[in-house]
């Protein structure tokens, strides 16, 4: 009896791949915790801003990114695709693909989150709000250190160990 094979053209792979992607955001979006958004600056009228994380060709002052993809919406028309962001406001106990003022980080990870659908991985942040007694990756504007350990937490999954540092503000 002959062998009968089966080719799936790529036109249906890529639709399959861009269903799966977009319904990985959605779930990903849906699930996301609402955090408010920063306070206007002072003499400056209007809306605060988004209350939760949105889509976005590039990352707003004040505002991080927590995921990035290669995406076609930010090309202009043109045949290439460019990075699109997750911008969220920076919180406390939020993984994000920078590092902000005002936080500290408390743990570093490694992932491809951050990288645009890139194959390569990135660092992604823990952030957090300083404060006095609080270990840390690094030591915020406002803050010394008054001890020091080895840690595996803030070397994003690398086999050495980094530095973390006992917050205490000035």
């Amino acid at each position: 009896m002959p062998r009968t094979t089966f080719r799936v053209p790529r036109t249906l792979l890529a639709a399959t791949a861009t269903a799966v992607l977009a319904l990985a955001t959605t779930l990903t979006t849906a699930t996301a915790p609402a955090v408010a958004a920063p306070a206007p600056e002072a003499g400056t009228t209007g809306a605060t801003g988004a209350t939760s994380g949105f889509w976005a060709c590039s990352v707003p002052p004040g505002y991080t990114y927590t995921s990035s993809r290669s995406s076609y919406t930010c090309s202009a028309g043109s045949s290439y695709p460019t990075t699109e962001f997750y911008v969220q406001p920076p919180a406390d106990g939020l993984w994000a693909c920078t590092t902000m003022p005002g936080y500290t980080h408390t743990g570093v990870m490694s992932s491809r989150t951050c990288s645009g659908g890139g194959s390569y991985t990135t660092n992604q942040y823990l952030l957090h709000k300083p404060v006095t007694g609080m270990w840390a990756c690094s030591v915020p504007s406002g803050f010394t250190y008054t001890a020091t350990q080895q840690s595996y937490t803030c070397s994003g999954g690398a086999s050495y160990t980094t530095t973390q540092f006992l917050l205490r503000a000035l």
